[in-house]
């Protein structure tokens, strides 16, 4: 039984965010859960929230199926982080004499 969490639209760059879910890719849920909490990157928090849904919704999916499941036993099977839209990004690209445009 597989359970999903997904975390949209948060703040920070995908490169330093991969740092930290490299840490926990394969890892135990209670491990992994540790290693977050003495993470110190911006990323750890958002990350650890999304794991704790995960598993929460592990929990409600076995109960609804009734299988008694222990959180303790549940490991991390796959995480990653996207680039996302880029859409809404105001950037300034540099024009002769002076000026700039906005893409």
């Amino acid at each position: 039984m597989e359970a999903i969490a997904k975390t949209r639209h948060l703040k920070g760059s995908p490169r330093k965010a991969r740092l930290v879910i490299d840490l926990i890719r394969g890892r135990n849920v209670s491990q992994a859960l540790a290693i977050l909490k003495f993470t110190d990157k911006r990323a750890a928090d958002p990350i650890a929230k999304t794991l704790r849904s995960a598993i929460a919704n592990a929990t409600y999916l076995a109960e609804q199926q009734n299988i008694a499941i222990d959180p303790d036993d549940l490991w991390v099977k796959t995480c990653f982080v996207d680039m996302g839209a880029h859409k809404n990004r105001r950037r300034m690209r540099p024009a002769p004499q002076g000026r700039a445009y906005k893409e």
